[in-house]
């Protein structure tokens, strides 16, 4: 039996604030009370908290300078807005499995919890370096511009850390981490969404697509 609307809207809602808060909670927890570059170990070696900013995209990569992070944050913005109407067109829809919406939702609160880290950070906090842990400041009087903050990543996974022996090809007596990417909960949201939607529900989001090209 499919669950009625108003129920379905309930059940979004809650996760969906559930997910920002979780991501919003821990990047202020790790932003004022971690240096820079300072890490805690979770689990070993393979588990840390290591605490970077990041310019510009997804799991700690930059892009583009200024003018780039303006772009990006546009785009996350305009993604934002579209998922959001989706997600309420499907929402309207009876045969939306439940499944589809959270997956959905997941992308759309990932992309939300790194937009107001970009359009709002800059705003409230002092900079973060590698002998200064941050605080929260008057609104204005961060270290940056409007839609110019940084991006608090904190999740570090090195599950192997190791030094490639000398007879290996090419990279042969160099360091070798997997995985090296540092990311966020906004990070995580996006990537199990869209890889539950891909392995789970791939046949009804390509029929609503196509649906959608032939109207």
């Amino acid at each position: 039996m499919a669950l009625p609307r108003s129920k379905k809207q309930i059940i979004l809602a809650v996760f969906a604030i559930l997910l920002l808060v979780i991501d919003q909670v821990s990047k202020y927890l790790v932003k004022t009370n971690m240096h820079l570059g300072e890490s805690i170990s979770v689990f070993g070696n393979w588990f840390q908290i290591l605490f970077i900013e990041n310019e510009g995209m997804a799991f700690g990569m930059a892009f583009g300078g200024e003018i780039g992070k303006y772009i990006l944050t546009s785009f996350r913005i305009i993604l934002f807005v579209v998922m959001l109407y989706y997600v309420n067109h499907l929402l309207k829809k009876d045969s939306t499995p439940m499944g589809v919406l959270v997956g959905l939702t997941a992308i759309m609160i990932g992309a939300l919890g790194n937009i107001v880290d970009c359009m709002f950070y800059g705003l409230i906090f002092e900079p973060s370096t590698m002998g200064n842990v941050a605080e929260i400041v008057p609104f204005g009087q961060g270290y940056g511009k409007f839609m110019l903050g940084k991006v608090v990543d904190m999740l570090y996974f090195p599950i192997i850390d190791t030094t490639l022996p000398e007879w290996f090809p090419i990279k042969g007596g160099e360091e070798f981490v997997f995985f090296r990417p540092i990311f966020n909960i906004a990070d995580s949201c996006i990537t199990v969404g869209a890889l539950y939607l891909l392995l789970f529900k791939w046949k009804f989001i390509s029929a609503e697509t196509k649906r959608l090209e032939n109207k």
